[in-house]
């Protein structure tokens, strides 16, 4: 079952909570540089909405980590062009205390929250309905925290 749900939530996990895994991917010095020259070497034309990148710490070590927003790109006069009927999609990488980020994961969703539930931080994912099993044309909220480097499920509705 958890198998099952990370491939719905369609995040791709790319290291484990071993510091020695992180070792093996570069590290990119800053997400925002490395994403935006990705799409201006896509793009003819790209510009870059105030929501393109967030700085938050997003699995609680005091140390401010990055969420893109891909639905903040307007690529050749087209805003989100990767974005479809299950959203837009966000990737998300930590930064380490010896400087430098990784990305742990890539979802694609409508949006988040970034809210504090029982003292920890945790999103709350707006996705599409099929990610929570349903038919329905309610948006899913998907709760999720980030420990270590991996996206625990508290809940889906």
């Amino acid at each position: 079952m958890k198998y099952l749900l990370l491939a719905f939530l369609q995040i791709a996990f790319l290291l484990t909570a071993n510091s020695a895994s992180y070792g093996q991917q570069q590290l990119i010095s800053d997400p925002e540089i490395y994403e935006k020259q990705h799409f201006q070497k896509r793009c003819a034309e790209a510009k870059f909405g105030p929501a393109f990148i967030t700085r938050l710490d997003i699995n609680n070590d005091g140390i401010k980590d990055v969420v893109v927003n891909d639905g903040e790109l307007v690529c050749d006069g087209v805003r989100g062009p990767d974005c479809t009927d299950d959203g837009c999609p966000y990737n998300f990488y930590l930064q380490v205390k010896e400087g430098g980020y990784f990305m742990i994961a890539t979802a694609k969703m409508y949006g988040y929250d970034f809210i504090k539930r029982f003292g920890n931080m945790v999103f709350v994912m707006q996705m599409h309905p099929r990610f929570c099993e349903r038919t329905d044309e309610a948006p899913c909220a998907i709760t999720v925290r980030v420990k270590g480097t991996k996206f625990l499920t508290i809940s889906k509705k």
